[in-house]
Formats: structure tokens, C-alpha cells, sequence
């Protein structure tokens, strides 16, 4: 179980932008402003990719000893409730987009390579 301190503390100091689900947040400049567990850096995004990979919580939570269950149900709560939101989100993530998106090569070994001047020119 986290402390008070980790459950506020983090969110209670960051700017957070609170939701309609009451664990999760945007906050500017932490993951791109995408929605996260509050006072983490963990994204709705990462939670419904173990979701529809058949994780269930209690496996997340192995994972991730610093979350609570409800944290984990109401980020997939989040993502049930804004699925298109949350699935271009995991669709512009895939390292085939932001290799697309940054002008990487991956090669067989998964060595990725970028040309001078294109990686992080977004």
C-alpha cells in the first residue's frame, strides 16, 4: 500500500490537470501530457497495452509494487472510457510510427540508427 506522501505528494506539487477518474491526471511536460496515474509517471497508455496483452491487476501490480489496485482498475476504466483517444495513442507509439516519425532504421539485430540531423526533430 502507498504512503499518503506517494499518493499526494508527487501529484499534490505537479500541476496536475485531475479527470473524471479520480486516480488519473494529465500533467504538461511529464509523458507528452498524456493521461497518467496520478502522481506517477505511468501512462493509461502502458495499462491498457498490458490490459489487451491479457494481464490482469494483480499481475500489473507485481510489476509495479507502488500502485494500488484501484489505481490500475481506474486507468482502465480511463482507457475503456476514452478508447480512440487511448488507441491512437498506442498506435503513434509503436516503434514502426516513431521510427516513421524520427527517420529511424531498425535493423535485424534491433539496432536502431538514425540519419544525422533526424533524430528528435519532431
Amino acid at each position: 500500500m502507498a504512503s499518503s506522501t506517494t499518493e499526494q505528494g508527487a501529484a499534490g506539487t505537479s500541476q496536475g490537470f485531475p479527470t473524471e477518474h479520480p486516480h488519473i491526471e494529465r500533467r504538461p511536460g511529464v509523458c507528452g501530457g498524456s493521461p497518467v496515474i496520478r502522481g506517477t509517471r505511468i501512462t493509461v497508455r502502458h495499462i491498457a497495452v498490458q490490459h489487451k496483452g491479457g494481464a490482469g491487476v494483480q499481475e500489473m501490480l507485481e510489476t509495479y509494487p507502488h500502485l494500488q489496485a484501484s489505481w490500475v482498475h481506474d486507468a482502465i476504466s480511463y482507457y475503456l472510457d476514452h478508447h480512440d483517444e487511448i488507441e491512437r495513442e498506442i498506435e503513434a507509439n509503436r516503434i514502426e510510427a516513431v521510427l516513421a516519425r524520427t527517420g529511424g532504421v531498425m535493423d535485424d539485430k534491433g539496432v536502431v540508427r538514425f540519419s544525422p540531423g533526424k533524430a528528435g526533430d519532431e
